[in-house]
């Protein structure tokens, strides 16, 4: 079997998560992480949190929303200022969402993260 490095061009990938941070390019993001193309790793501060997103609308194609440790709807008026943005949203729980986060970012498609930190206790 031929196990090959995975690249992730100019994107940083999610390293890893826990109670409240998550690690990405090696560094430890308390709260929640918002990863956007050309930006890295910024803090995000939930679902209202949306004008940062909004300037990379022509940088990405779908952002996938970490909604914590179980998926859930997405409010309204984040779901309409990025649709009105033309970015495509994903919710899921954010475990899931950083996977899928890393696997598209490893195809080098235009992708990006915001995800709420699962909480202590599981």
């Amino acid at each position: 079997m031929r196990l090959n490095e995975i690249q992730f061009g100019q994107g940083r990938p999610v390293d890893g998560y826990g109670p409240g941070f998550f690690r990405v390019g090696g560094a430890v993001v308390q709260g929640g992480v918002l990863l956007l193309p050309d930006v890295g790793a910024t803090m995000w501060r939930g679902f209202e949190d949306l004008d940062p997103i909004l300037a990379a609308a022509d940088r990405i194609d779908v952002l996938f929303v970490g909604t914590g440790a179980q998926t859930a709807h997405l409010p309204a008026a984040m779901r309409q200022a990025l649709e009105q943005a033309g970015i495509g949203a994903e919710p899921m729980a954010s475990p899931a969402a950083c996977r899928t986060y890393n696997i598209l970012l490893s195809e080098g498609r235009r992708v990006g993260l915001a995800a709420l930190p699962v909480p202590d206790a599981l």
